[in-house]
Protein backbone atom coordinates (compact mmCIF):
# COMPACT_ATOMS: atom_id res chain seq x y z
CA UNK A 1 0.00 0.00 0.00
CA UNK A 2 1.66 3.93 -0.96
CA UNK A 3 2.16 6.01 2.08
CA UNK A 4 -1.03 8.19 0.84
CA UNK A 5 -3.11 5.27 1.06
CA UNK A 6 -1.86 3.86 4.04
CA UNK A 7 -2.35 6.97 6.07
CA UNK A 8 -5.58 8.27 4.58
CA UNK A 9 -6.92 4.12 5.84
CA UNK A 10 -5.04 4.93 9.11
CA UNK A 11 -6.75 8.30 9.44
CA UNK A 12 -10.37 6.60 8.86
CA UNK A 13 -9.96 3.84 11.56
CA UNK A 14 -9.31 6.50 13.85
CA UNK A 15 -12.48 8.51 13.18
CA UNK A 16 -14.43 5.53 13.28
CA UNK A 17 -13.10 4.32 16.34
CA UNK A 18 -13.59 7.53 18.05
CA UNK A 19 -16.91 8.17 16.99
CA UNK A 20 -18.13 4.61 18.39
CA UNK A 21 -15.96 5.50 21.79
CA UNK A 22 -17.97 8.84 21.85
CA UNK A 23 -21.44 7.56 20.49
CA UNK A 24 -20.92 4.24 23.21
CA UNK A 25 -20.26 7.20 26.21
CA UNK A 26 -22.94 9.33 25.41
CA UNK A 27 -25.67 6.26 25.05
CA UNK A 28 -24.44 5.46 28.59
CA UNK A 29 -24.82 9.14 30.08
CA UNK A 30 -28.17 9.13 28.60
CA UNK A 31 -29.30 5.35 30.32
CA UNK A 32 -27.05 6.22 33.39
CA UNK A 33 -29.69 7.25 36.17
CA UNK A 34 -27.37 9.57 38.49
CA UNK A 35 -24.72 11.37 37.67
CA UNK A 36 -22.03 13.17 40.06
CA UNK A 37 -20.29 15.70 38.77
CA UNK A 38 -17.26 13.74 39.31
CA UNK A 39 -19.30 11.26 36.83
CA UNK A 40 -20.11 14.03 34.13
CA UNK A 41 -16.49 14.97 34.43
CA UNK A 42 -15.02 11.70 33.35
CA UNK A 43 -17.94 11.38 31.26
CA UNK A 44 -16.56 15.01 29.78
CA UNK A 45 -13.54 13.75 29.36
CA UNK A 46 -13.94 10.29 27.65
CA UNK A 47 -15.28 12.31 25.08
CA UNK A 48 -13.06 15.14 24.29
CA UNK A 49 -9.91 13.30 24.62
CA UNK A 50 -10.62 10.56 21.79
CA UNK A 51 -12.02 13.69 19.80
CA UNK A 52 -8.63 15.52 20.42
CA UNK A 53 -6.49 12.97 19.44
CA UNK A 54 -7.87 12.11 15.80
CA UNK A 55 -8.22 15.97 15.37
CA UNK A 56 -4.53 16.29 16.24
CA UNK A 57 -3.65 13.27 14.07
CA UNK A 58 -5.81 14.13 10.87
CA UNK A 59 -4.15 17.36 11.02
CA UNK A 60 -0.98 16.18 11.63
CA UNK A 61 -1.33 13.32 8.54
CA UNK A 62 -2.43 15.85 6.68
CA UNK A 63 0.29 18.44 6.84
CA UNK A 64 3.15 15.85 6.80
CA UNK A 65 1.42 14.50 3.08
CA UNK A 66 1.59 17.89 1.97
CA UNK A 67 4.89 18.52 3.13
CA UNK A 68 6.45 15.26 2.02
CA UNK A 69 4.67 15.43 -1.29
CA UNK A 70 6.27 15.83 -4.65
CA UNK A 71 3.06 18.16 -5.77
CA UNK A 72 3.70 20.14 -2.57
CA UNK A 73 -0.01 19.71 -2.01
CA UNK A 74 -3.45 18.37 -3.25
CA UNK A 75 -3.46 18.46 -7.15
CA UNK A 76 -6.62 17.70 -9.46
CA UNK A 77 -5.55 16.65 -12.93
CA UNK A 78 -7.89 15.20 -15.51
CA UNK A 79 -6.83 13.20 -18.70
CA UNK A 80 -9.27 11.49 -21.34
CA UNK A 81 -7.88 7.73 -22.52
CA UNK A 82 -9.64 5.10 -24.85
CA UNK A 83 -8.23 2.00 -25.23
CA UNK A 84 -8.18 0.02 -28.94
CA UNK A 85 -7.81 -3.84 -29.94
CA UNK A 86 -7.54 -4.81 -33.66
CA UNK A 87 -9.34 -1.07 -33.95
CA UNK A 88 -12.33 -2.16 -31.85
CA UNK A 89 -12.39 -0.05 -28.62
CA UNK A 90 -12.13 -1.53 -25.06
CA UNK A 91 -14.20 -0.55 -22.22
CA UNK A 92 -12.77 -0.46 -19.13
CA UNK A 93 -15.05 -2.36 -16.31
CA UNK A 94 -18.01 0.45 -15.11
CA UNK A 95 -17.20 1.30 -11.28
CA UNK A 96 -19.93 0.19 -8.70
CA UNK A 97 -21.00 0.86 -5.10
CA UNK A 98 -20.86 4.50 -3.35
CA UNK A 99 -17.65 5.62 -4.25
CA UNK A 100 -18.65 5.48 -7.92
CA UNK A 101 -15.18 4.99 -9.10
CA UNK A 102 -12.08 2.13 -10.38
CA UNK A 103 -9.09 2.56 -8.68
CA UNK A 104 -8.55 4.55 -5.49
CA UNK A 105 -9.49 7.64 -3.99
CA UNK A 106 -6.17 9.53 -5.50
CA UNK A 107 -6.38 7.71 -8.93
CA UNK A 108 -9.04 6.59 -10.25
CA UNK A 109 -12.28 6.44 -13.21
CA UNK A 110 -15.58 7.26 -12.80
CA UNK A 111 -16.63 4.77 -16.21
CA UNK A 112 -16.16 8.21 -17.81
CA UNK A 113 -12.95 7.09 -19.84
CA UNK A 114 -11.02 9.91 -17.49
CA UNK A 115 -8.00 9.67 -15.42
CA UNK A 116 -8.78 11.27 -11.99
CA UNK A 117 -5.92 12.35 -10.21
CA UNK A 118 -7.65 13.98 -7.17
CA UNK A 119 -5.57 14.86 -3.88
CA UNK A 120 -1.92 14.40 -2.59
CA UNK A 121 0.55 13.04 -4.98
CA UNK A 122 3.09 12.20 -2.80
CA UNK A 123 5.37 10.34 -5.57
CA UNK A 124 4.39 11.55 -9.61
CA UNK A 125 5.10 7.70 -10.32
CA UNK A 126 2.14 6.52 -8.40
CA UNK A 127 0.10 8.56 -10.60
CA UNK A 128 1.66 7.32 -13.83
CA UNK A 129 -0.08 5.54 -16.95
CA UNK A 130 1.08 2.20 -15.68
CA UNK A 131 0.11 2.87 -12.48
CA UNK A 132 -3.21 3.46 -13.47
CA UNK A 133 -3.94 0.29 -15.07
CA UNK A 134 -2.73 -1.65 -11.87
CA UNK A 135 -4.96 -0.06 -9.79
CA UNK A 136 -8.13 -0.50 -11.47
CA UNK A 137 -7.09 -4.25 -11.68
CA UNK A 138 -5.21 -4.75 -15.19
CA UNK A 139 -1.77 -4.33 -16.33
CA UNK A 140 -0.02 -2.16 -19.24
CA UNK A 141 3.84 -3.32 -20.08
CA UNK A 142 5.77 -2.89 -23.18
CA UNK A 143 4.42 -6.93 -23.89
CA UNK A 144 0.78 -6.29 -23.81
CA UNK A 145 -1.71 -5.14 -21.90
CA UNK A 146 -4.93 -6.62 -19.48
CA UNK A 147 -8.24 -4.47 -19.00
CA UNK A 148 -11.44 -5.40 -16.97
CA UNK A 149 -14.22 -5.04 -18.16
CA UNK A 150 -18.04 -5.99 -17.53
CA UNK A 151 -17.78 -8.69 -20.26
CA UNK A 152 -14.57 -10.50 -18.78
CA UNK A 153 -10.70 -9.30 -18.93
CA UNK A 154 -9.65 -8.20 -22.37
CA UNK A 155 -5.95 -9.11 -22.88
CA UNK A 156 -3.51 -8.24 -25.86
CA UNK A 157 -0.18 -9.85 -25.98
CA UNK A 158 2.82 -8.44 -28.94
CA UNK A 159 3.04 -10.85 -31.70
CA UNK A 160 -0.74 -11.79 -32.03
CA UNK A 161 -2.62 -11.08 -35.12
CA UNK A 162 -4.62 -7.90 -35.83
CA UNK A 163 -6.49 -8.41 -39.38
CA UNK A 164 -3.54 -11.00 -39.86
CA UNK A 165 -0.78 -8.51 -39.65
CA UNK A 166 1.36 -9.02 -36.43
CA UNK A 167 0.38 -6.33 -33.55
CA UNK A 168 2.12 -4.76 -30.67
CA UNK A 169 0.82 -2.20 -27.56
CA UNK A 170 1.51 1.40 -28.48
CA UNK A 171 0.30 4.69 -26.69
CA UNK A 172 -0.37 7.99 -28.55
CA UNK A 173 -0.57 11.19 -26.32
CA UNK A 174 -1.82 14.69 -27.45
CA UNK A 175 -0.64 17.40 -25.73
CA UNK A 176 -1.67 21.09 -25.76
CA UNK A 177 2.13 22.15 -26.31
CA UNK A 178 0.69 26.43 -26.42
CA UNK A 179 -1.30 28.55 -24.55
CA UNK A 180 -2.70 25.54 -22.13
CA UNK A 181 -4.52 28.58 -19.77
CA UNK A 182 -6.64 29.92 -22.75
CA UNK A 183 -10.10 29.55 -23.84
CA UNK A 184 -9.26 29.82 -27.58
CA UNK A 185 -5.99 29.34 -29.35
CA UNK A 186 -4.45 26.10 -27.82
CA UNK A 187 -1.78 24.17 -30.18
CA UNK A 188 -1.43 20.37 -29.89
CA UNK A 189 0.70 17.97 -31.36
CA UNK A 190 0.41 14.09 -31.10
CA UNK A 191 3.50 11.91 -29.63
CA UNK A 192 3.88 8.10 -30.00
CA UNK A 193 5.15 7.73 -26.32
CA UNK A 194 8.48 4.84 -25.76
CA UNK A 195 8.35 4.28 -22.12
CA UNK A 196 4.75 4.67 -21.81
CA UNK A 197 4.22 3.11 -18.42
CA UNK A 198 6.07 5.71 -16.75
CA UNK A 199 4.31 8.54 -18.61
CA UNK A 200 2.66 11.27 -15.88
CA UNK A 201 -0.67 13.14 -17.32
CA UNK A 202 0.16 16.80 -17.85
CA UNK A 203 -1.01 19.09 -14.71
CA UNK A 204 -4.42 20.33 -16.00
CA UNK A 205 -8.02 19.64 -15.06
CA UNK A 206 -9.48 20.67 -17.90
CA UNK A 207 -9.78 18.41 -21.29
CA UNK A 208 -7.98 19.72 -23.01
CA UNK A 209 -5.66 21.10 -22.12
CA UNK A 210 -5.31 17.81 -20.45
CA UNK A 211 -4.06 15.40 -22.49
CA UNK A 212 -5.89 12.64 -25.01
CA UNK A 213 -3.79 9.38 -24.49
CA UNK A 214 -4.53 6.59 -27.08
CA UNK A 215 -3.49 3.10 -25.85
CA UNK A 216 -3.86 0.82 -29.02
CA UNK A 217 -3.30 -2.78 -30.23
CA UNK A 218 -2.96 -2.74 -33.61
CA UNK A 219 0.14 -3.04 -36.23
CA UNK A 220 3.06 -0.75 -35.21
CA UNK A 221 2.67 2.63 -36.88
CA UNK A 222 4.30 6.16 -36.07
CA UNK A 223 0.87 7.58 -35.54
CA UNK A 224 -2.81 7.12 -34.93
CA UNK A 225 -5.93 8.43 -36.07
CA UNK A 226 -7.66 8.16 -32.79
CA UNK A 227 -9.11 10.48 -30.66
CA UNK A 228 -11.06 11.27 -27.66
CA UNK A 229 -13.73 13.32 -27.81
CA UNK A 230 -13.19 16.15 -26.03
CA UNK A 231 -10.26 16.97 -28.24
CA UNK A 232 -12.27 16.47 -31.42
CA UNK A 233 -14.81 18.66 -30.23
CA UNK A 234 -12.36 21.48 -28.97
CA UNK A 235 -10.85 21.49 -32.65
CA UNK A 236 -14.04 21.74 -34.47
CA UNK A 237 -15.04 24.57 -32.57
CA UNK A 238 -11.48 26.03 -33.52
CA UNK A 239 -10.76 26.38 -29.94
CA UNK A 240 -7.43 23.55 -30.45
CA UNK A 241 -5.40 23.49 -33.61
CA UNK A 242 -2.13 22.05 -34.48
CA UNK A 243 0.93 22.91 -33.30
Amino acid sequence: MQLDQYIAASTLDYILITSAIIIAIILVSIFAKKADDRAKALLFTAIAVPTILATLYTAGATIYLNTIAETGGPVHWHADFEIYKCGQSVDLVDPTGLSNRVGTPVFHEHGDNRLHVEGVVVKKEDVSLGKFFEVVGGSLTPSGFSVPTNSGTANAANGELCNGRPAKVQVFAYRVVENPFQRTGMKHEQTKLTEFEGYVPSPYSAVPPGDCIIIEFDAEKPSTDKICETYRIAIERGDLTEA
